[in-house]
């Protein structure tokens, strides 16, 4: 499924329009002008899965910013916006598939993956904090001469007398959720994917491979397969991982190429440099 068909940005005679007249000279950067414009990046032409490719600094990660800006999609964790995003990103035009992008499309970013990482931690350091405390209230409770002398006390009575009757770890249990299963980094951040993504939206992903091991980048692509071709998904993903760029019927933009240009994943230099790597001690294997 294709819900975005077309996104240009301003071309290198539009940003030097704007920059010539503007007049202001307190500002040392015009980001994200003069990142794109200098690959000669103008238009991207997708399918229900596009590839942007290319090295740090190519303006992978800028070229998705700004798309997911255009579009209005969801986004979790806060971007970063320059004095002039506002008006990079209004020179940018588009064209739809239909007249809206799905309300459940959304930006997923490297640090939207670390930060769900990070509050699953989080949460269970609080948890176990709360178990320590309910610890030492049951063994206080239990082994107290406590005695009721007004209805201010009730609440107490009734945690002694249950102390009485049950184990501790049952006090415990009942009194505090279980830790919310923590996983490795890469189970986390591809459950974290897998919660994100959801039948019939625009997916924007940066880097995804970011944390996430060889096999569960092979799992992140069949995933992102599947939806595309069966639960009506388009995807726009920056990566230099040969995993996901060899994702079957993605069309792959080479930003180190000046100009830009599109490519099959086998003529990627990031891949060719695997392959001659793996091919050189081939018989080691």
């Amino acid at each position: 499924m294709v819900y975005l068909n077309v996104f240009t940005f301003p071309s290198d005679d539009m940003e030097f329009d704007f920059l010539i007249e503007e007049k202001r000279t307190c500002y040392d950067s015009f980001y994200p002008f003069k990142i794109l414009s200098k690959h000669g990046f103008e238009r991207i032409d997708f399918e229900p899965i596009t590839i942007l490719y290319g090295g740090n600094g190519s303006g992978k990660s800028t070229a998705l910013n700004v798309i997911a800006e255009k579009t209005g999609i969801s986004r979790d964790s806060i971007y970063n916006k320059s004095n002039f995003y506002s008006h990079y990103v209004n020179m940018c035009e588009m064209q739809l598939e239909d007249d809206d992008i799905p309300e459940n499309s959304r930006i997923i970013t490297s640090d939207d993956v670390f930060d769900y990482m990070l509050n699953i931690r989080n949460l269970n350091e609080g948890i176990d904090q709360k178990r320590e405390k309910l610890f030492e209230e049951y063994l206080e409770a239990k082994y107290s001469h406590f005695q009721i002398r007004s209805m201010a006390d009730y609440e107490q009575l009734k945690k002694v007398n249950t102390t009485r009757s049950i184990t501790q770890s049952r006090f415990v249990r009942n009194e505090l959720m279980d830790n919310v299963r923590e996983y490795s980094n890469g189970e986390s951040a591809f459950r974290y994917f897998i919660e994100k993504i959801d039948e019939n939206g625009l997916y924007i992903l940066d880097e995804p491979e970011n944390s996430l091991s060889p096999k569960r980048q092979l799992e992140l692509v069949r995933f992102i397969e599947d939806s595309a071709r069966y639960l009506g998904c388009q995807f726009i993903i920056s990566t230099h991982s040969p995993f996901l760029l060899a994702i079957n019927r993605a069309k792959i933009y080479d930003l180190d190429e000046n100009p830009v240009d599109v490519k099959k994943w086998t003529e990627l230099e990031n891949v060719r440099a695997y392959y001659e790597f793996f091919k050189r001690h081939e018989n080691e294997f």
